[in-house]
């Protein structure tokens, strides 16, 4: 082909099958979006900012592309087929890119910028190129409408596939590399079906093979390599790592020291975690009339359940955890169910896979005791756990002599997020208690207890605690000058203040 005006007619069936690409890049386009979007926020935290800024610089560099398709005036359909090959090659590699570029350089802001630039205005340039292409088969008006229409709906079929399919069956490694193949398969298929058309056929279909080689072998060695990249992300090795639709699930182990992090953020070593388990459950436990129903929201892990089965008198303990896969391991991990003591097997254990603000705003129960031992507030979808409405529901489902606790994070690391969850709880109960705890794994950590009655002592400390004693709680009440009370907002779901405290908090360190 010379140039677009010597472009040549489709055949219906050749124009069909040129839409139809569109919609299958379309929707890879997204994918590596929403890839990029979701690493950058597993590795960096404050989700929002971070999928803003990605569909910001995806969509200023598809506009630099688009500008920069009106310089290709020649060989249209080759064009277009390398503008697959490249998507294929660089979107496909794209996740073990940002994994590298996180775990052993400084640059992973520079190094995503880049990325998204290239894949991008490679893909800004496909629907300028495509719609020309039918341009002389369909008309202007019905290409446009063609091609737009397809890449709308590819992209809305990527939105709903890439949260539901593509990260919990395959991960995120995978997904960059399947969409990657789609991209080089598009574009070999493309060779194949316009070979009488197409002049460089035998140099296309050899780049195609070659991108398509390499992204299957990628595809096949994914988890290996993204096992290597990230263990330079933990001081310990790594025993088990599982992506799941929620989040990621990451358990490193050094000798009886095992260790579970989410997304990046520790949650308990085994060596020191029932300091902090024991301040969480055995505080409130003394303090509620009576203790026969007993709501755990998190604690997927089945540790706090252990510290609540030391009370005989529990009748049932309702743990509602978002994550199946969590609750899976604190059923089934040998090195878990020796520590949380079989505890997610006890026949009081009920356990309900579902999101804590659902699972309250459906339940009709009365519990005695609530326990939230959920991730800090580092997003938004967690910061509505720390609202003044979650904390309405909360009391909605309490018992009369009931009483609530929530970790509350460290009020020395992350000060303004502590005394924003008790200003929170505050507006709620009539009665509300912070303590503290110094765990060695965080430093110094902090609960919000609160109740509708006073929340003075009603029972013992149960036997073989290995930490709290009648003389120890005293103490956990009193709050040093650099950890004091701050003059912070409540948390509300129209605001979210919390999760701006959260960032600036451990900016500063």
């Amino acid at each position: 082909m010379a140039d677009d005006s010597d472009a040549q007619y489709f055949d219906r069936r050749e124009a069909t099958f040129l839409v139809a690409s569109m919609f299958l890049v379309s929707a890879c386009a997204l994918v590596y979006e929403l890839l990029i979007s979701a690493l950058s926020s597993y590795f960096l935290g404050a989700s929002v900012l971070h999928f803003s800024l990605t569909i910001g610089f995806f969509l200023f560099f598809m506009g630099v592309g688009s500008f920069a398709s009106r310089l290709i005036n020649h060989r249209l359909l080759e064009w277009y087929v390398v503008v697959e090959i490249l998507i294929g090659l660089i979107g496909g590699l794209s996740g073990v890119v940002l994994y590298m570029a996180y775990s052993i350089t400084e640059y992973y802001y520079l190094v995503a910028i880049v990325l998204i630039a290239m894949i991008s205005g490679l893909a800004g340039l496909e629907i300028p190129i495509l719609t020309r292409l039918l341009e002389r088969t369909k008309g202007l008006k019905h290409s446009l409408a063609d091609v737009l229409s397809f890449d709308y709906m590819g992209a809305l079929i990527a939105s709903l596939l890439f949260p539901l399919i593509l990260v919990p069956y395959l991960g995120l490694q995978r997904t960059a590399f399947a969409m990657g193949l789609i991209n080089a398969l598009v574009a070999f298929s493309l060779v194949w079906e316009f070979r009488r058309k197409v002049a460089a056929r035998r140099a296309l279909f050899a780049a195609a093979g070659v991108v398509v080689a390499i992204l299957v072998v990628g595809f096949a060695a994914s988890f290996r390599i993204t096992s290597f990249f990230e263990q330079y992300l933990y001081q310990d090795e790594i025993v088990q790592a599982e992506q799941t639709a929620y989040q990621r699930i990451v358990l490193t182990q050094s000798g009886k020291d095992l260790r579970l992090f989410l997304n990046g953020s520790l949650q308990f070593s085994s060596i020191d975690e029932y300091r902090y388990h024991e301040a969480l459950v055995h505080i409130p436990a003394t303090r509620a009339g009576h203790l026969d129903n007993v709501l755990l929201l998190g604690g997927g892990d089945g540790l706090a359940a252990r510290e609540l089965l030391k009370y005989p008198e529990i009748r049932k303990i309702t743990l509602v955890d978002l994550d199946p896969k969590m609750t899976e391991l604190g059923l089934k991990h040998a090195f878990l169910r020796d520590l949380n003591k079989n505890a997610m097997h006890d026949n009081r254990v009920q356990i309900v896979n579902q999101d804590a603000f659902k699972f309250l705003e459906q339940a009709e129960v009365y519990f005695n005791l609530v326990i939230i031992d959920l991730p800090d507030p580092s997003l938004l979808e967690l910061g509505k756990l720390y609202s003044v409405e979650f904390y309405r529901l909360v009391a909605r489902h309490l018992a009369a002599d009931g009483i609530m606790v929530t970790q509350a994070s460290s009020p020395y690391f992350a000060r303004k997020v502590f005394w924003s969850t008790h200003a929170t709880v505050a507006e709620v109960f009539n009665h509300v208690s912070p303590y503290h705890t110094y765990v060695p794994s965080f430093g110094l950590w902090g609960f919000v207890m609160a109740s509708p009655h006073n929340l003075s002592v009603r029972r013992e400390l149960p036997t073989g605690l290995r930490f709290l004693d009648t003389s120890s709680v005293e103490h956990l009440a009193t709050f040093p000058p650099d950890v004091a009370p701050l003059p912070v907002e409540a948390n509300r779901l129209q605001n979210q203040v919390i999760v701006r405290y959260y960032e600036e908090s451990w900016n500063d360190f």
